[in-house]
């Protein structure tokens, strides 16, 4: 079994109005919030082995945080400009892509993709706010595999909010 982390970035800031959306930063709360679940990631033994991370500034300062406070490591980190608001079939494709033979792939992204990607793939609906993580169990022996059939075992098996944490 395979072991997929879906995460929203965390919690951004609007601090600079002429910042383009792409680079805007992570807020002092959203960079507790990713050492949060980065953290708590390594406590129940889910410290991703690969990071697909969007290009955006917030996106990727989050992946950093979490590859650190997972003890992932930065090395584990690969910045994507696909997943840059990207639609439900463009995260499968990347995780397809990338996935190789890593056992737990973690995506973060934005939503609305990460939340519709999570429904198709899970069946069911979720929410998905800033610094959320879903652990999505995934019956597969190679992630090129993930969505070929139907009736691929996928299993929503946790959702963290960071206010759950608190």
């Amino acid at each position: 079994m395979k072991r997929l982390l879906l995460m929203r970035h965390a919690k951004s800031s609007w601090k600079d109005s002429e910042l383009p959306d792409h680079e805007r930063p992570l807020k002092k709360k959203g960079q507790k919030d990713a050492e949060q679940m980065g953290k708590m990631l390594k406590s129940k033994d889910l410290t991703p082995d690969l990071i697909l991370s969007s290009s955006a500034a917030r996106a990727r300062e989050t992946a950093e945080i979490v590859a650190e406070t997972s003890k992932a490591g930065k090395k584990s980190i690969v910045v994507l400009d696909t997943l840059y608001m990207a639609e439900p079939q463009i995260i499968l494709d990347t995780i397809r892509d990338h996935g190789k033979d890593h056992k737990t792939v973690m995506v973060i992204g934005h939503n609305p993709g990460m939340e519709a990607f999570l429904q198709i793939a899970n069946g069911g609906v979720e929410s998905l706010p800033t610094a959320a993580v879903a652990y999505v169990g995934v019956q597969i022996d190679k992630w090129k595999q993930f969505g070929e059939k139907k009736g691929d075992e996928v299993k929503l098996k946790k959702l963290w909010r960071p206010k759950d944490l608190d």
